[in-house]
């Protein structure tokens, strides 16, 4: 039989420095380990399965000599009863690190889905308002909840109190959350339906937004008040004023304009193409030039050196720039209301097809299937009818016109220098 190994005291353990592996007794295979650099642990060695292995059982002296031995047979003991102790340690730490992972929090995990899908977006402020909405309203109550453990009492919880007074702002809430949610389930944070789903859920605990929002749509001018708007408009000086007159004779969204670059612009095709990444709907589009539109952007470029069609200060005008126009004009209506006064005089003053407003706005036309047949954006069409919308709003056009485009050409060249 092999010699056992002589039983150590902690005194002599103690004075064990010298680099190597030493017995220490008392139990089969514990030994203390003392490396060159004068670190010192416990080292078990055992049979498992007929294979010689090494667990290691803590430092010393933060382990005591007492203590390693007590732990060395109750592990020797799990490998008598045909257990793996190495293999059982292993599991509990894997489990106990998974654990770890998965206790994110609700607050986290927005945050983490903000940071992954920002760029995606097509602008800075949709993020700010996504942060800013679960901050204010689901954060104070879901926010330090682990995100595997929201209910559906909770989502109710963050949007009883708004549902009924800030109905759009709750349905956004509500679909932010669901989207939240599901990015943990994804990533294996939780389990099971999503708490914030509407139809099957949540449609049980609140009515529809349809029943109790109040809709409001963009103020717009009438029909036969936009061209007399028109002819006060190029009496107003400023680039924000010139950038309104292109919104109203294109048709085109206010982001849409203010970003616009001089390499979008064909004066000689009085083309502009307006590319997918600053168009709403995410695809091309093509915008025919009335000669009114071509002869405004002729006249500022005149006058300009940068990228920018309609500059701001250090950048591309801001959002409130176009309303400032407004408010100075005294005009009680939003920069958008101007598309719906372009679609309603489509509809009311023309025979132009519904489809072929639509595809002025950018809007899409009919279902799936009918997009997917329809391939042209009309654009032939779309010539005759921004040249018609022109003389509708510019009945006539004159030197004057141009003078006030010119001196404002002015302002740009300043801007740019």
């Amino acid at each position: 039989m092999p010699r056992k190994a002589r039983e150590l005291s902690p005194l002599e353990v103690r004075r064990l420095d010298k680099p190597g592996r030493w017995s220490v007794g008392g139990v089969d295979g514990l030994a203390l380990q003392v490396t060159r650099s004068g670190a010192r642990s416990w080292v078990l060695r055992l049979a498992v399965c007929g294979q010689q292995r090494e667990m290691g059982l803590g430092s010393f002296p933060t382990v005591t000599l007492a203590e390693a031995r007590d732990k060395a047979r109750r592990h020797r003991a799990q490998v008598a009863e045909g257990s793996d102790p190495i293999s059982l340690r292993r599991a509990v730490f894997s489990a106990a690190a998974a654990d770890r992972m998965s206790q994110r929090t609700f607050a986290e995990v927005a945050a983490q889905y903000i940071a992954q899908h920002e760029k995606s977006w097509k602008n800075k402020k949709h993020g700010a308002q996504w942060a800013s909405t679960l901050q204010t309203y689901a954060e104070p109550v879901v926010g330090q909840l682990l995100v595997r453990d929201v209910t559906s009492a909770h989502v109710v919880r963050v949007l009883e109190p708004i549902w009924t007074t800030k109905t759009e702002t709750a349905t956004r809430v509500r679909s932010r959350i669901e989207l939240v949610l599901d990015f943990a389930a994804a990533r294996g944070l939780r389990e099971g339906p999503n708490p914030a789903r509407w139809k099957g859920n949540l449609d049980a605990a609140f009515p529809k937004a349809s029943k109790v929002a109040v809709v409001r749509h963009h103020t717009a001018v009438a029909i036969d008040e936009v061209a007399p708007f028109m002819r006060r408009l190029r009496l107003q000086e400023g680039m924000g004023a010139r950038a309104l007159a292109f919104v109203i004779l294109t048709g085109a969204r206010s982001g849409e304009v203010r970003g616009t670059l001089w390499a979008e612009i064909d004066l000689e095709a009085s083309l502009w193409v307006v590319p997918g990444t600053r168009m709403k709907a995410g695809r091309e589009h093509r915008v025919p030039l009335s000669k009114a539109a071509v002869d405004l952007l002729r006249a500022l470029q005149r006058g300009q050196a940068g990228d920018l069609v309609f500059p701001g200060v250090g950048g591309p005008l801001s959002d409130m720039s176009l309303t400032a126009v407004l408010r100075r004009m005294d005009v009680q209506a939003t920069v958008h209301g101007f598309r719906s006064t372009f679609r309603d005089w489509i509809s009311e003053r023309t025979n132009y097809p519904s489809e072929v407003a639509e595809m002025a706005l950018a809007h899409a036309v009919g279902d799936k299937i009918e997009a997917a047949y329809r391939r042209g954006d009309l654009f032939d069409k779309r010539v005759a009818l921004m040249s018609d919308w022109a003389d509708f709003l510019l009945p006539h056009d004159s030197i004057s016109v141009r003078k006030r485009v010119r001196r404002d050409s002015t302002t740009a060249r300043a801007i740019s220098e």
